[in-house]
């Protein structure tokens, strides 16, 4: 016989051995198919009419599956399915449960992402949308009848305010609407709100779940029933997790809780720090007990903690907003949140920037506004370089 050629030798050469003890890291399955015995066990598989992975565009992969199974046993649902991104993650439920000329009753206080998705894109396939004020009770029952689902933030990004939450989701109950919310600022270590009454809970990966600022992901927590609604959409439009970044955001969950005990710690040290300052306007951090919803959130979060964000206003608008971010140096400038190293960012010019002017006034977003994510290098440290920058600037 033949000796088979250098390339096919190549391709061929590297055989699966049989593995019979468990890894202590669970191991990336970086493949993108899989091949099988016969063409019947193919088209089964890719039926899920039996066991099996086909295919990575959202067919399953061991290592997606694994991070979603420890995603569902945090955030106390039945079931989870990644995505590659927060807002893909955000994208198939409304998609899941508007479908076309829906109704989408939606928070006022949003992410300019989810805010540019529900004004911009949702329209697009006929999909209704209607902002509501969350801290308006009878406002949201009213809108709700006939709506296709709802939708809010655990804290709200970047004001930090916390709505009453399980008086919303008994609303969404009693009006027979899916609830959705977006986990993302509190994480599952901090609020679990399946476990008040939300359908699904979503979060953006990339942020606290990883938690080091190298993948970009997104989660959905559901039923079992429900996760299969959300798998359809992503084999049919994409966006599904991939096992590299699934890899990595399950190593990062193992740190979460040690993480954010740190962040909570910092932010809550720099909220007082700079609530007492008088260059400062505002501290928006629901930990304080002058903020309005520090009651509500004291009994919805765990650990007496209240999140590793904060929003701080200074009175000279965007330009010595810009002058105290640029005069850190312990602290960053940087997109996005939850990481290792503490970021600043001014949200009327990045994470906002898609909300109109005259709209991020009427939601409080001023634009000397600059909201802080909390890392992990030393309290003390982070306090100095806030301080001495504010003693650069001036403020007020």
């Amino acid at each position: 016989m033949r000796e088979a050629g250098f390339s096919t030798r190549a391709i061929h050469g590297a055989r699966v051995p049989e593995v019979r003890q468990l890894p202590a890291s669970v191991p990336i399955y970086q493949t993108a198919t899989w091949r099988f015995e016969t063409q019947e066990e193919y088209a089964e598989v890719l039926a899920f009419e039996r066991p099996g992975h086909s295919y990575g565009r959202g067919f399953g992969n061991p290592t997606v599956e694994a991070f979603e199974a420890v995603m569902a046993e945090l955030e106390g649902t039945e079931a989870a399915f990644g995505f590659s991104s927060g807002m893909s993650a955000i994208h198939a439920v409304a998609l899941v449960l508007a479908g076309s000329a829906g109704h989408a009753v939606v928070s006022r206080e949003l992410y300019g992402g989810s805010y540019a998705l529900f004004s911009k894109v949702l329209p697009r396939y006929g999909i209704a949308v209607e902002e509501v004020d969350p801290h308006d009770i009878e406002e949201v029952r009213s809108a709700l009848r006939g709506a296709s689902f709802f939708y809010v933030e655990t804290i709200a990004n970047p004001l930090c305010t916390v709505a009453d939450l399980e008086a919303l989701a008994a609303s969404c109950r009693e009006a027979d609407v899916p609830s959705v919310i977006d986990n993302t600022f509190a994480s599952p270590w901090l609020c679990s709100p399946a476990t008040i009454g939300y359908d699904f809970v979503v979060h953006s990966a990339t942020k606290y779940i990883a938690g080091h600022s190298d993948v970009i992901a997104g989660v959905v927590c559901c039923s079992a029933r429900d996760r299969s609604r959300v798998q359809g959409v992503a084999i049919d439009i994409g966006g599904a997790m991939q096992p590299f970044d699934a890899w990595l955001a399950i190593r990062g969950l193992q740190t979460l809780e040690v993480r954010q005990e740190r962040q909570c710690h910092s932010a809550m040290a720099l909220a007082e720090m700079l609530a007492g300052d008088r260059r400062v306007v505002a501290v928006h951090y629901p930990g304080l007990g002058s903020h309005p919803h520090h009651d509500r959130a004291a009994k919805l979060f765990r650990h007496n903690s209240f999140g590793g964000m904060l929003a701080v206003e200074l009175s000279g608008g965007i330009d010595q907003a810009a002058a105290w971010c640029e005069a850190l140096s312990t602290a960053w400038i940087g997109a996005s949140l939850g990481g290792t190293h503490t970021l600043v960012t001014h949200p009327a010019s990045t994470t906002h920037r898609q909300v109109p002017v005259s709209e991020r006034t009427a939601r409080g977003l001023s634009d000397g506004l600059v909201r802080i994510s909390l890392g992990l290098e030393n309290t003390e440290d982070l306090l100095d370089d806030f301080n001495q920058a504010l003693q650069v600037v001036g403020a007020g």
